[in-house]
């Protein structure tokens, strides 16, 4: 039977003080970083759970005892993302600051997070290409994270400081598919740190979310006005 991929993340789980808890727990760990290491080195669907047993200096029974599958390796990578969005939603809702900030802070944290190097993002983007699970994983995830993001675009248009003319839902939707673009098209091509090509794609939109000047209603030196001065000098009767 197929395991599902859902999977609490990893800084949810805090283990008890015990030496054999803190035991299990460093070996979980030591199969999840020799997984992504090898994902980045090899590929996804080229790693096998012998590869990561062995990279990790355990034997091949163990990994099955901390993952039903090597797709699950993806899934607590994903769990990892979703607690950083839940913590962005929980200081949006707490802070009397700028939920722009917020907002901007976690696209360039979700992007800039020290275990991302472009190998291993092509991996992670190939195994949702490739494989029906991770891909259903991802959208799932995807939906989740929306959410919370269309929730802090919400509690900003309430505060006054992100725009109302479109809806949070749809402002969600456009800033989530415009970073996992450049995330992608950075692993393509990096030329500088996914964090700075995030700031700079977030200094480049961030001005745009902001609400919308009303234009004045004064129209005294506008062109209609300039037009009829011009008219009705054209027009007035001479004086005999």
């Amino acid at each position: 039977m197929a395991h599902p991929l859902s999977i609490q993340p990893r800084s949810a789980r805090v283990p008890a003080g015990n030496r054999r808890e803190r035991h299990r727990a460093q070996t979980r760990d030591r199969l999840y970083r020799a997984a992504l290491d090898l994902f980045a080195e090899r590929g996804f669907l080229e790693t096998t759970v012998e590869d990561i047993t062995e990279s990790a200096d355990v034997g091949k029974g163990t990994f099955f005892n901390y993952f039903p599958t090597k797709e699950h390796i993806l899934a607590e990578f994903g769990g990892e993302r979703m607690a950083a969005v839940e913590r962005a939603l929980e200081n949006a809702r707490s802070t009397e600051g700028s939920v722009l900030e917020v907002i901007g802070e976690l696209a360039m944290d979700s992007a800039g997070q020290s275990s991302l190097n472009a190998a291993l993002i092509r991996a992670i983007f190939a195994a949702h290409a490739s494989c029906a699970p991770v891909r259903a994983e991802l959208q799932k995830r995807k939906h989740v994270s929306r959410r919370m993001l269309a929730e802090m675009f919400q509690i900003g248009q309430r505060r006054g400081e992100i725009r109302s003319d479109i809806p949070a839902s749809a402002l969600a939707s456009m800033t989530q598919t415009i970073f996992m673009g450049l995330t992608m098209s950075w692993a393509l091509n990096p030329e500088s740190t996914l964090r700075k090509a995030s700031n700079d794609v977030w200094q480049l939109i961030c001005p745009t979310l902001k609400p919308v000047a009303r234009a004045s209603r004064k129209t005294t030196g506008g062109p209609n006005n300039v037009t009829r001065r011009k008219h009705s000098r054209r027009t007035k009767p001479k004086l005999s």
